[in-house]
Order: C-alpha cells, then structure tokens, then sequence
C-alpha cells in the first residue's frame, strides 16, 4: 500500500506523542543549545551522551562562554566523548560566530551551514528545531527508516543513497512543523526502527513498509564498502621523578589531536617488555640514566576506536635524573594530571593504576 506524506507525518506524530524520549534539549528554541547537542550526538548514543551534554552546558552556557574558553578546558570537558575532533570544531566555530556574526547565532541554512565542523544534516537540525525552517535531517536512524520503508537498496553510503534518501526525507517532511517531525524520525530510528531485531508487529507503518512486506528488513540499509580497520601499537611511559611525570601534546593531524599523553615509543608491532628495552627507540629516550627501574607494567590493553585498533601497553618508570630528551616534554607534578585532556586510554590506566595519587 502506498503511503502519503501526509498519513506518514500523522502516523509518526501520534507515535512520537506517546514515546518520545524526554530529553533536556527538547523542547527549546535556542540553537546554541541545540547545536552543542547535535555534536554531541553525532558519534555518541543518547544514554552517553547526555551526561555530558548537561556538564557541558553547565560550564559554557553560550557561545561567549564557550569562545572565550581555553582550547585545553574545552577538551578536558569533552574527554571521554572520543572524536575530539568535533570539541575543536566547536571551539573554533563560537569563534566564528563571535567574529563573524557579532556573537549572534546565525539564523540562515548557509550561515549555519558556514560554522566550523557543520554538515548537512546538523545545519537541518538547528534550522528546523530552533526557527521551524522546513529543512528534513538525515542521520543514521532516519537513513535506516526510510530504507526499509521503501525497500531501497541503494546503498547509504554513496553519492547516489545520500541524494536519494535527503530527497525522499524532504519530500516526506511536514513543514509545518518540521521540528516535531524530524525530532520523530529520529526517535522512530533509535526506538522503533531499530539497527537489530526491531518488533516489527508493533509498528504502526507495517503494512505501508516495503521491507516488513518483502521480508528483507535484516538486510536493510546496504552499505557498499565497510572501513578497513589498521592495528597500532603504543608503548606508553608513566615517568617518575620524584612528585613530577611528563606528558607531551599530539599536535600532528592524528587520532587524539591536541590531547595529551605519556611520552610515547609507536612501533609496527606487537613487542614484549624484553624485546621493546632492547628497541633503539627506548634507548635513545633512557640514554645518559645512570639508574632506572621498570616498577610496573600493564597487561596488554585494546582501545577500539571507528578504524584503527590501539594495542598499547603502560610502563611505570622511576628516574633519578633527567636527560636531554626530556627537555621535549612537558613536566608536571604528578597530583596536576586531572587538569590535562587526555585520551579515555590512558584515563582507563590512570583509574586503575593505584600509584597515581590525583
């Protein structure tokens, strides 16, 4: 049976009246808000994210607060989110707004559109939640919604899927209240439509959805290609001297980019404890040390980020001197490294590394 848009837009808003989720960024109009929310959860499920998305706020209220906000604050209140990426581009676009557009949020699609780290899809969802402009969203859950509705098989992840889907998405938006029902696609995704076993019987857009009909709704969305996922090896080194440690700051266009860590040995492969003392590397690093002790060593830990697997392993070292090297780090009393961002890597180690005195 064909479905209308306008039974679509009744159906879904009857199903987001009775099971929308109650979250702290419903509900208002005010697109910076909205817009940090967004980011939020562009890599990061709700029930994650919305921690953080009240800390968050809580610290930079606006986008003057956020502007005027050192780089390395704005990090450490985003650790643990991963993508850090997303935290700089924010930082950089309050910047931009605060230059840019006297400090005023853009109100125009291409003026948000211009913002630092501001797609498509983000653009729709601050235009359509904050001023009611018809522009339809297309994520993760309103991709695998109309796919399956449709029974579409062009694959999301190509040119042609993203065009067809955002045309559909458009043609299927209420624009009369584009917010209610972007807000309820999205919803209708993340709780209906879901990614595996959705209970398809309680759905009420059943008898109008192509793939429940056809049977095909496991397979559906397609994706063309997966992301080839590389291996790294990371011999970390937690450094004692005394009350002090050191960290340096990953500035290359890397994973981690601007956070900070232990002094840091990268090799092509898996190495032992034995045979990584022996690495010209760690020589180079401990070279003029008339004495050093190894106090302690992780096990073997495996960081899972979206293509690439960090295989890392953590040394206690205790010195009692330094050497030319350590001129290229930054020292730091040990009880200071809760005012470092850092990865949720060596976080995770911190936790449980009972030497660590925070």
């Amino acid at each position: 049976m064909l479905l209308s848009p306008n039974k679509l837009q009744i159906l879904l808003s009857d199903w987001y009246s009775a099971n929308k989720r109650d979250l702290p960024w419903r509900g208002i109009t005010d697109p910076y808000k909205i817009w940090i929310s967004e980011i939020i959860l562009q890599q990061t499920r709700v029930n994650q994210g919305y921690d953080y998305y009240v800390r968050f706020i809580g610290r930079f209220p606006d986008v003057v607060s956020l502007a005027s906000a050192g780089e390395d604050e704005v990090l450490k209140y985003w650790q643990g989110l991963g993508y850090y990426s997303r935290a700089r581009n924010l930082h950089k676009a309050s910047k931009q707004i605060i230059n840019t557009f006297s400090g005023v949020f853009p109100t125009g699609y291409q003026d948000v559109l211009r913002l630092s780290g501001v797609g498509d899809y983000t653009a729709a969802a601050i235009c359509s939640l904050a001023y009611q402009q018809p522009y339809a969203v297309v994520d993760g859950n309103v991709y695998r919604v109309l796919s399956r509705l449709t029974g579409s098989a062009t694959p999301i992840d190509t040119s042609a899927g993203k065009k067809e889907f955002a045309a559909l998405a458009q043609q299927l938006l209420d624009t009369a209240h584009p917010d209610i029902h972007n807000q309820a696609m999205m919803d209708f995704g993340a709780l209906q439509c879901t990614p595996a076993n959705p209970d398809c019987n309680i759905c009420p857009l059943k008898e109008y959805c192509v793939g429940f009909n056809s049977g095909i709704v496991s397979l559906l969305p397609v994706k063309q290609g997966k992301t080839l996922v590389t291996n790294r090896f990371f011999n970390y080194f937690f450094i004692q001297y005394s009350e002090y440690t050191y960290l340096q700051k990953r500035e290359a266009d890397d994973i981690w980019k601007n956070l900070y860590e232990f002094p840091l040995i990268e090799t092509d492969k898996y190495m032992e404890p034995d045979e990584l003392i022996e690495d010209t590397a760690f020589k180079n690093l401990f070279a003029e040390f008339q004495d050093f002790q190894i106090s302690k060593i992780s096990n073997p830990m495996k960081h899972i980020l979206s293509h690439r697997v960090i295989n890392a392993r953590f040394y206690n070292i205790k010195i009692n001197n330094e050497n030319n090297n350590f001129n290229n780090f930054i020292k730091i009393r040990i009880g200071e490294l809760d005012k470092y961002p850092i990865s949720r890597l060596t976080e995770i180690f911190l936790e449980k590394n009972d030497s660590v005195q925070l």
